[in-house]
């Protein structure tokens, strides 16, 4: 006997998809990490190497450059000897943070759950 095919009770998408518009951003290596060490505050390249150090300078410098042109992030140049950089969160980018901190406490529960089962075995 066949099984019924059930009646999807999910609202009615949007005619975009708003989580695939969102994901487009965060979907790239290391662009939740830099977004959440920019939650923080301004930071520097060099600051933002130090916060991530298993990311390249090439890498990092590619999701800056991706995160701004999205409008997510702003360059400022600063005018100091020598002239540095920083780079900091614009408005849409600080509404990304509570999304990514939300998603950080739900694998920080995964990961407990995770270590109790295989405590149990």
């Amino acid at each position: 006997m066949a099984l019924k095919v059930r009646k999807n009770r999910s609202p009615e998408p949007p005619q975009t998809c708003n989580v695939g518009a969102c994901m487009q951003v965060l979907g790239g290596a290391w662009t939740p990490n830099v977004i959440w060490y920019l939650g923080g505050g301004p930071r520097r390249f060099g600051e933002l190497r130090r916060d991530i150090p298993a990311i390249s300078a090439k890498m990092l410098s590619a999701r800056l450059r991706a995160l701004e042109e999205k409008g997510v992030v702003q360059r400022k140049v600063v005018a100091t000897t020598p002239p540095s950089t920083e780079y900091a969160l614009t408005e849409l980018g600080q509404e990304y943070v509570p999304a990514i901190r939300a998603i950080a406490e739900v694998g920080a529960r995964l990961k407990a759950r995770a270590a109790a089962t295989a405590q149990a075995a």
